[in-house]
């Protein structure tokens, strides 16, 4: 063929490719350079396609797969070679492909191939950019603290990850076998109502776009929470979703919960919340059927030596014990309940008072036999109080204020023992309640004040002090009695409170006077309580000190049983006190426990001989006794002794003749509040220089 005719022939091969839409090149199969390439070729390859005649065709391989693929064309191994591969840009990129090579016959001299390309970037990125979109499905499938299972709608198995697999224990072989019916049948036989799984199973395959939630028990004692949501693909179902969540520990840790909510942690007993619904129901049977019930509460009496004395994991022990002594001593139907402590209440059905006492009994006499711990033998005892619907309440609190009242009555009287609610009790509480409240404002308002009572030296009859006594006038109770409110100040600890009052009051009165050059020493009454508080002595020596009063011009009344009360602590009080220069004195002397010994050590100045000694003078021979006896003890001991309580003539000439020092009574004057103490005392005029000897008139 002449070149022109080549020519003309190679034009015409180049015109019927430039039509084609994809990459075309024409290629001379013997020394494999491009003849002619179409404009998709061009932009394909980043070149203008007339450039690319004469092109070695290997100069566009991109792999060394591509060297073997031209030399098997250039060898004519094929007819037809279709490959995916790659080309290289003439920008150096990678492009992905689909080659094909065809011979089309001889052109001149050579052999020409055309080779036809197909460009998969797109489908490439579409199936990269689907890889990873499966590959997150997985990762989101494995990372799921839950069991994923997805069906198709018949209920063949499409996808599923390892926490499923692992939560219903399927076996390898059986995962690898890829056999759904066999899945599907372990299934059902795992759990423990394979009837029930199948049903409620088909229910939710029936229904295309249901949505449940259910839970299934398995015979390997999991608890799993099963919710099953449609899976559709464009607005419609496809398939199916379930989830599966292991819930054991949660329903565990929920029952737990609610044992702990009802249940005590150490005994497993009953607390107050369960007793609380057990008691409405009782006090509803009782209502309706007219079933009497008694409600307990039972102490353990000095727990607290256990614990101090062993520890507390043998109290623990002990607890324990007691609990099940206790309930040996109660039917099945009876509650033990603990609220706490060492205390326990205990609901006794159809129980009538001979019916709770025959229980307290039982449990007086189980509490009472001996406990071991450590190797250690010993006794708790109890206390019971007892309380009966109908006849003590017909509501829980009302039942446990007159049980705990009771049981407190017997521990009152020396425990061990049981006794039951009287209501007079309550009264008698709910008075004290109420006086301690009016006690606590009275304070605040300032509704105390101090009167002060003359005490008078029998031989010259000059008042040589003033003994403070605190009053109180109520706008609602009126005037009370300090045996009414101190005993219940003494009980709720208010009397430090009131003591100190007194103590200050009581100073300043002193120094105020003394700024009149009246003399006039002042005793107060001192608490056991007040006076074992560890800052006493530092408050009495400020109190001085900030009123400007001499020590010696005050003097503090102690009773009996303050001295006996650790005596070497109560010793080295008293003498920090005698060393500030304060008087002491033993108030109500003779009516209490006195120790000789004792009051031999202690730094004491003057023995108060109590009234009740001094009222029945002359006439009584037992008391002239006493009052003779105190007398000569008090001068053996070199104490001044005064006596109290002295309303007749004849007691105060008795008293002059025994020998006794001091006294103060009615005879001279009650109690006084200043003004009148002044004025009864004749010391209202100018003051004096000296201290005050003032003879009674």
């Amino acid at each position: 063929m002449s070149a022109a005719a080549r020519a003309a022939t190679l034009e015409h091969w180049s015109a019927l490719i430039e039509g084609l839409l994809d990459p075309v090149w024409l290629v001379d199969a013997t020394d494999l350079t491009i003849l002619a390439a179409n404009t998709a070729a061009g932009e394909l390859l980043g070149i203008d396609a007339w450039s690319l005649r004469g092109r070695a065709a290997t100069d566009l391989s991109a792999t060394a797969e591509d060297f073997a693929f031209w030399d098997e064309a250039r060898q004519g191994l094929s007819e037809a070679i279709l490959s995916d591969s790659v080309v290289r840009r003439f920008d150096g990129s990678i492009v992905p492909v689909t080659r094909r090579v065809s011979r089309i016959g001889q052109m001149s001299d050579c052999e020409v191939l055309i080779v036809t390309l197909r460009d998969l970037t797109a489908q490439r990125a579409a199936e990269e950019e689907l890889d990873t979109r499966v590959a997150e499905l997985r990762a989101t499938l494995e990372s799921s603290a839950d069991g994923i299972l997805v069906t198709d709608l018949s209920g063949a198995i499409r996808n599923f990850n390892r926490r499923f697999a692992a939560m219903w224990g399927l076996p390898e072989e059986l995962l690898a076998q890829r056999d759904d019916r066999a899945v599907q049948d372990w299934m059902r036989r795992s759990v423990t109502d394979g009837d029930q799984y199948v049903r409620r199973l088909g229910a939710i395959l029936d229904a295309a776009l249901l949505q449940a939630s259910d839970t299934l028990t398995l015979h390997s004692g999991k608890v799993i929470e099963r919710v099953t949501l449609p899976q559709c693909s464009r607005g419609q179902p496809i398939g199916r979703v379930f989830s599966f969540r292991d819930v054991t520990e949660q329903l565990a840790a929920q029952q737990r919960i609610e044992q702990l909510s009802h249940t005590d942690a150490l005994t497993g007993l009953p607390n107050r919340r369960l007793l609380e619904d057990r008691v409405e129901f009782a006090l509803a049977m009782a209502q309706r059927n007219g079933q009497p019930f008694a409600l307990m509460v039972l102490n353990l009496d000095r727990f607290k030596h256990v614990n101090d004395t062993l520890g507390m994991a043998a109290g623990d022990q002990v607890l324990l014990e007691a609990t099940e002594r206790i309930k040996s001593c109660l039917r099945n139907v009876d509650t033990v309940a603990r609220l706490g402590g060492d205390e326990f209440v205990l609901l006794v059905h159809q129980a009538d008072a001979a019916g709770a006492e025959t229980t307290a009994r039982r449990l007086l006499d189980a509490m009472g036999r001996p406990f071991t711990q450590g190797g250690e033998s010993f006794t708790v005892t109890c206390s019971i109080g007892i309380a009966l619907c109908p006849s003590d309440g017909n509501a829980l609190d009302e039942l446990m204020r007159g049980a705990a009242t009771a049981m407190h009555r017997a521990k009152e009287s020396g425990r061990a023992s049981f006794r039951f609610h009287q209501a007079q009790t309550d009264g008698v509480r709910r008075s004290r309640m109420h006086m301690d409240h009016a006690m606590r404002q009275a304070l605040v308002s300032g509704l105390f004040r101090l009167h002060f009572q003359p005490q008078v030296d029998l031989k010259s009859g000059a008042v040589i002090g003033a003994e403070a006594l605190i009053r109180w006038r109520d706008p609602v109770l009126g005037e009370v009695s300090p045996g009414e409110f101190i005993p219940v100040a003494e009980e709720s600890g208010f009397i430090i409170p009131i003591g100190d009052w007194v103590l200050s009051q009581a100073v300043r009165q002193a120094a105020a006077w003394r700024s009149r050059g009246i003399e006039m020493p002042v005793s107060i009454n001192v608490s056991a309580l007040q006076f074992q508080q560890p800052d006493f002595i530092e408050r009495v020596q400020h109190e001085l000190k900030t009123a400007g009063l001499p020590p010696e011009r005050l003097e503090l009344e102690l009773t009996e049983s303050i001295l006996i009360h650790d005596a070497d602590d109560t010793l080295r009080r008293l003498e920090a006190l005698h060393v500030l220069g304060v008087g002491l004195a033993i108030d109500d002397f003779g009516t209490g426990y006195s120790s000789l010994g004792y009051l031999k050590r202690f730094p004491i100045h003057r023995l108060k001989m109590d009234r009740s000694f001094v009222g029945h003078l002359p006439g009584d021979a037992s008391d002239q006794a006493i009052v003779n006896a105190i007398i000569q003890l008090g001068h053996a001991m070199n104490l001044t002794v005064i006596a109290e309580g002295v309303e007749t003539e004849p007691q105060r000439q008795f008293l002059v003749d025994a020998g006794c020092d001091e006294f103060q009574g009615y005879l001279y004057a009650p109690a006084l509040d200043a003004a009148a103490f002044e004025t009864r005392v004749g010391v209202a005029t100018a003051p004096s220089a000296k201290p005050v000897r003032l003879v009674k008139n």
